[in-house]
Order: structure tokens, then sequence, then C-alpha cells
């Protein structure tokens, strides 16, 4: 199977799915189930791969799904692809909390992963050796 149903018809998971996008891209992080982090997780590494590309298509195809949100898409194309412009896959990351109370769900916080600058290693001070 190539995505989860999510136990809706396919208007309402394709528009779940693009709000939760956008949520995630704005606020870089959100709580929500196990299963529905899994199938956001592809679609806002997609979005900020659309933004690394840069081109006009690139942005149209963003637009088209995130419903012409141009603040949402301004983020991914100026902020979020410069950030991740060294960094090939893998923008989120998925934090396991406890279970639901009520239906005993897997609740987990999906973040955008924090890019950090590569640190320049200085040069191991070599040891002297006693001369005898």
């Amino acid at each position: 199977m190539a995505y989860r149903k999510l136990g809706r018809d396919n208007k309402h998971r394709r528009s779940m799915l693009a709000t939760m996008t956008k949520q995630v891209i704005l606020n870089e992080s959100i709580t929500t189930t196990e299963t529905r982090a899994k199938e956001v997780r592809k679609f806002v590494d997609k979005m900020i791969t659309y933004g690394k590309k840069g081109d006009l298509v690139a942005r149209r195809k963003a637009l088209a799904f995130l419903h012409n949100d141009k603040e949402v898409t301004d983020k991914i194309f100026n902020d979020l692809a410069k950030r991740y412009e060294n960094r090939n896959g893998g923008y989120t990351q998925i934090l396991k909390l406890a279970e639901r109370r009520g239906d005993n769900s897997l609740m987990v916080i999906l973040k955008l992963v924090e890019e950090t600058k590569p640190v320049e290693e200085k040069p191991a001070k070599k040891a002297k050796k006693s001369e005898k």
C-alpha cells in the first residue's frame, strides 16, 4: 500500500494532510498520533525539497498542495530552503510521547530538525614525549 488511508475519504484525507503540513511548517512542531505524523512527514519533506529547488514549477506545486497559502510558501522558499541547503532529506523528526487516554493511540511530536552549523574541529595538541 502506498499510503495510509487514516479512516477518511480522499478529499478529507488530502485536506487534513495539507492543513497539518501547514501547521508543521508555521509552528515547526505539532502533537498528533503516530500514524498521522508518519504520513505528514512525507509531505513536509516534499515541500522543503520544492523550496530547495526554488523554480517556478516547484513554487506552483507547493502552492497547489498548500491551498494557495502564500505565507507558508514564502516561509518554505525563503527560510527553510536556506536552513536546510546542506541537508539531503530527513528534515523532520518524530518524538514519542505517551498513549492517549481515550483510545490508547500513541501520541508523538512531529518537529523540524534543528540544522546546526558545522563546527570546525581544532587539531588536537600532540603530547610531548618525556626524554630519559
